[in-house]
């Protein structure tokens, strides 16, 4: 093939260092099969620099034998009509890593796509549909996460993804059914997601400081995060030195769940343990919003049932000032540990059980609740995060391996997404 072809058929196919022999249409079939029954496969082989190289590391190697003949590599679609790489397969000897299959410049070790179609993939993942991405490249969901754990694995290897860490959120996330959670840790600083695995206890979370090294765990200044005790414990065996925040946005939450406790034992009384629901009880049922919201997000319906509970049902109602009471408390600023204070001893007062475990819990955790006003810290970036994260989980459902669903996520949320061939990173 003259020069000028063959180098308008490399930029077609996206490869570099390739040398395109021939090019030829020939009659597709089964997964081949294109809209005419027809596919383009181009007959390459490696520019002389990058023949005999590990596919591994890349390192020139002597010849080990033929492999197992010739192979094909897809490649982006030409038109309508897909597009294939075929070129010999040979096998190298690598001191290090053995008899190997060679490097091939237009695709990654191993893989079955060039390294255009593997970057094009995993934009259209990070931006599209799965509907979009399966439809739009022929190709199964299954393959998406393959190649989406394959573009990461290599971000990773150039990529230091823990540099410059010093305040970091902890939290997990279910992925899947049965108890099946991811552990996350994102940047404060930076607003990324730096790392994720799955499973929720202190082997996993150890794992990250295993990865980050002791000396980089020592310049761990903040780490915010719930009240999990496998957290708690294992920061404070790695990283002793940090300050450990706890959100407020969760001790809100323990309150809330306090209240709906109050609210149901109350409810329960008004059906007069018969188990079928009297007016009394079904004004309650229908207050729940009315308690659960902020004052100044009411309606002027649920400032009226609030009125109602404050009369009907005074322990309801000093269950709904006492919720409220912390939330305030805790957005007091620097004199939140005072107005906490005085929160714990109402709440000890209160003769309301709900509440004088929460007072208990807060106790329990007072250092890090008070570090969160006392450092204008919370675990809004990574609620955040794990927002986005149960999108993706949605979008990668049928993900065989977590892996993949991992991958995903990082080159969602990590920072480092991957660009389409032949244009410029935005």
């Amino acid at each position: 093939m003259r020069r000028a072809i063959a180098s308008i058929w490399t930029r077609l196919l996206g490869v570099e260092h390739t040398v395109v022999a021939s090019v030829e249409a020939e009659e597709g079939n089964g997964a081949e099969a294109g809209p005419w029954d027809v596919v383009i496969v181009a007959h390459a082989r490696p520019a002389k620099r990058r023949r005999q190289r590990c596919g591994v590391c890349g390192r020139r190697c002597a010849r080990f034998d033929n492999g197992e003949g010739r192979r094909r590599w897809r490649a982006l679609d030409l038109g309508v009509v897909r597009a294939f790489i075929e070129a010999d397969a040979p096998r190298v000897s690598c001191p290090e890593h053995g008899v190997v299959v060679a490097h091939v410049p237009w695709a990654r070790h191993g893989a079955g796509h060039t390294l255009a179609f593997d970057d094009t993939v995993t934009w259209l993942a990070t931006h599209c549909s799965k509907t979009t991405v399966v439809q739009l490249l022929r190709i199964g969901w299954r393959t998406v996460g393959g190649i989406c754990a394959r573009v990461w694995s290599d971000v990773e290897q150039r990529v230091d993804l823990l540099a410059g860490l010093t305040r970091v959120g902890i939290d997990e996330i279910s992925y899947k059914r049965h108890h099946k959670y991811l552990t996350v840790v994102v940047d404060h600083d930076s607003g990324r997601l730096v790392w994720a695995a799955a499973g929720r206890d202190k082997e996993t979370l150890r794992s990250f400081f295993d990865l980050l090294g002791p000396e980089r765990s020592a310049k761990i200044t903040h780490v915010s995060a719930d009240a999990a005790d496998w957290i708690a414990k294992v920061v404070a065996e790695r990283c002793p030195q940090a300050v450990r925040v706890m959100d407020p946005f969760h001790v809100v939450q323990w309150a809330t769940d306090a209240l709906d406790t109050v609210r149901r034992e109350v409810w329960n009384a008004e059906r007069g343990g018969k188990g079928r629901a009297t007016p009394g009880s079904k004004s309650l049922k229908k207050a729940r919003w009315a308690l659960w919201k902020r004052p100044e997000d009411l309606t002027e319906h649920q400032r009226a049932q609030l009125e109602f509970i404050a009369k009907a049902h005074p322990v309801l109602h000093r269950a709904y000032l006492l919720k409220e009471g912390l939330r305030l408390a805790l957005k007091s600023g620097p004199d939140t540990p005072e107005a906490l204070l005085d929160w714990v001893s109402w709440a000890r007062r209160s003769r309301l059980e709900p509440f004088v475990k929460l007072q208990r819990a807060i106790v329990k955790h007072w250092d890090a609740i008070t570090a969160a006003a006392e450092h204008s810290m919370s675990n809004g970036i990574v609620e955040s995060i794990n927002t986005k994260i149960r999108l993706i989980t949605r979008m990668a459902f049928g993900f065989k391996d977590p892996a993949a669903l991992i991958a995903l996520a990082m080159l969602s949320l990590g920072g480092h997404r991957p660009h389409l061939p032949g244009r410029q990173a935005a």
